[in-house]
């Protein structure tokens, strides 16, 4: 079964609280969901593997590390992923960047796919898939299954708020697939909305509810 963890760093503690606030700014939860999210990522690339290289100091010459074989491949969920992405860019600014677009079908939950687009060489890349919700789990199971018929074996799911339920729908479809998220919540109400969550993090993303 995949590894959850689940963030106990005072900061991310911190930030997702003020992101939860019903009166925080949309400009100040933008800047939130990407400073958690790389802060999350930070996290979640401490197992990333490292080969030596010889370098030159200003002094002298000597052996230092950098990440061994392709860099990461970022692929937010569209469209609330996306600032979730240009916090992660920001911690690793040479990431390559895919891109999955779904939405959630308001009447059945389900998700449907309506934009997919990774980098040529996404299969020899580590993946992480990024949303701010998991909720129902519907569009991360969906994501990361587009994501395994092309060929992708290396994938990491990122997420600031999880649903138990969510969890353990994405372990039981995609068990080998490693879960880090910011803040597991108590459960979805009748309409699959993370409680206590923090509202439709798209709509508090980009302002339109």
């Amino acid at each position: 079964m995949s590894k959850v963890t689940v963030m106990d760093h005072p900061l991310i503690q911190h930030k997702i609280g003020i992101m939860r606030k019903e009166a925080t700014s949309t400009k100040e939860f933008r800047d939130l969901v990407s400073e958690v999210a790389m802060l999350i990522c930070y996290e979640a690339t401490r197992s990333l593997p490292l080969a030596d290289i010889q370098i030159k100091t200003p002094l002298v010459e000597t052996t230092t590390k950098e990440i061994a074989g392709k860099k990461l491949c970022i692929v937010p969920i569209l469209r609330a992923g996306l600032h979730m992405a240009d916090g992660i860019l920001n911690l690793i600014p040479n990431a390559k960047v895919g891109h999955i677009g779904l939405y959630r079908d308001e009447e059945t939950l389900q998700p449907v796919e309506y934009f997919y687009k990774l980098p040529s060489d996404a299969q020899e890349r580590d993946i992480y898939v990024v949303d701010p919700m998991l909720a129902t789990g519907g569009s991360a199971i969906s994501a990361i299954t587009q994501l395994k018929t092309r060929g992708i074996k290396r994938i990491t799911f990122l997420c600031l708020i999880a649903a138990p339920e969510g969890v353990k729908a994405l372990q039981e479809a995609h068990p080998d697939v490693d879960i880090y998220i910011g803040a597991l919540d108590e459960y979805l109400n009748e309409h699959g909305y993370i409680i206590p969550g923090l509202g439709d993090a798209g709509d508090r993303i980009y302002g339109t509810k």
